[in-house]
């Protein structure tokens, strides 16, 4: 379990980052899922902008959050709400070695 609080520890902190960087009003909605195979973690807020991936370049100060996030989960992605008034980042750790 440790594997998965470390990674699932890191990619939040990339995507609340992303939120206090690009969101308005900074404010988001976190929710946690325990999984019998691992955990899924999702941050929703209100700003319709969607995520771009930074190109991470060896000096950039920024830009390298979602590849962070994509190199240290099983999966990650984001969904646009219908209504195009926000959205919500996502990731999944699967359990590595653990029984159901």
């Amino acid at each position: 379990m440790t594997e998965i609080r470390d990674a699932a520890e890191l990619a939040l902190t990339e995507l609340v980052a992303n939120v206090v960087r690009h969101v308005p009003d900074r404010h988001c909605e976190l929710l946690i899922l325990r999984r019998p195979q691992g955990l899924r973690v999702e941050v929703s807020d209100r700003c319709p902008r969607l995520p771009t991936q930074g190109d991470g370049g060896e000096l950039a100060e920024s830009g390298r959050g979602l590849l962070i996030v994509a190199a240290v989960t099983d999966r990650s992605g984001y969904l646009a709400d219908a209504d195009g008034s926000g959205k919500t980042a996502w990731f999944e750790c699967d359990a590595k070695g653990q029984s159901s």
